[in-house]
């Protein structure tokens, strides 16, 4: 079977599934590339407004495939572009939300980090374990894991390989919501629907400025949320919802 699996359980929602369970969802190159097109494709599909991640009920991914790097040297791992496959998902303007149950390790971590909402099971586990394998983060962790949890923590986690449980990541900040580990999926998608039942363009809006001001000066920061606002008067949602609270109906946004 095809490592990963794309569904369309709704008009405007993609559900992406790992599926390597006998390698625990470990990321080898297949999974990487075929991720990588599937985020590319959905990117483009204009009816999808928001795409749920999920692994298995007991297993998110467990990391890189050790097996298939562990005699590369420096120039094949170059070739094995991970880095381009990762940006290709760090880059999707539609929100993504991962829902995560079991292990989420080094490299399943790191897609985990890639996603604008994290639901996770209570017995879940996070962890940047790369250091235990004589190396380091090499798809993001070093620059996210800072900006989602701040240095300390972060610096604890990446130098000590340190596992944390569900409750504790969203004392930290790390997870948007716990959850029972059978509830997980059912979770993910209800936010996914609300999302999708929200004007895409204004959505798209809000990913987009909250990424590039995070790494700009407030007052650069302030200054592309304006923009934004103010761009979003030139779209019909706008009119529409605007209308229909005055109204006192439910709007239709179209992504107009």
């Amino acid at each position: 079977m095809a490592p990963v699996l794309l569904e369309r359980p709704s008009e405007h929602i993609a559900l992406i599934r790992l599926n390597r369970p006998e390698a625990k969802n470990a990321l080898n190159s297949e999974l990487r590339a075929l991720l990588s097109q599937y985020f590319l494709e959905l990117n483009d599909e204009l009816a999808i407004r928001c795409i749920v991640i999920t692994g298995s009920a007991e297993v998110f991914a467990a990391g890189a495939d050790l097996k298939e790097i562990v005699d590369s040297n420096s120039i094949e791992m170059m070739q094995r572009r991970v880095l381009y496959f990762w940006k290709t998902i760090a880059g999707c303007a539609k929100p993504i939300i991962a829902a995560v149950n079991g292990v989420a390790l080094g490299g399943g971590c790191e897609l985990a980090l890639n996603a604008d909402i994290i639901v996770a099971g209570e017995s879940a586990n996070f962890g940047q374990t790369e250091v235990n394998v004589g190396v380091m983060p090499g798809g993001g962790a070093t620059q996210r894991l800072v900006r989602a949890i701040g240095k300390y923590r972060a610096m604890k986690m990446l130098l000590t390989g340190e596992i944390i449980r569900a409750p504790e990541a969203l004392a930290m900040g790390f997870v948007s919501e716990v959850v029972p580990d059978a509830e997980v999926l059912n979770s993910a998608m209800r936010i996914a629907e609300r999302i999708a039942q929200m004007p895409p363009l204004a959505i798209m809006q809000i990913k987009e400025v909250v990424l590039a001001g995070a790494d700009v000066s407030l007052d650069t920061g302030l200054m592309l949320e304006r923009k934004a606002f103010e761009l979003l008067f030139s779209s019909k949602d706008q009119k529409e919802g605007m209308n229909s609270f005055i109204e006192k109906r439910k709007p239709h946004f179209t992504g107009q």
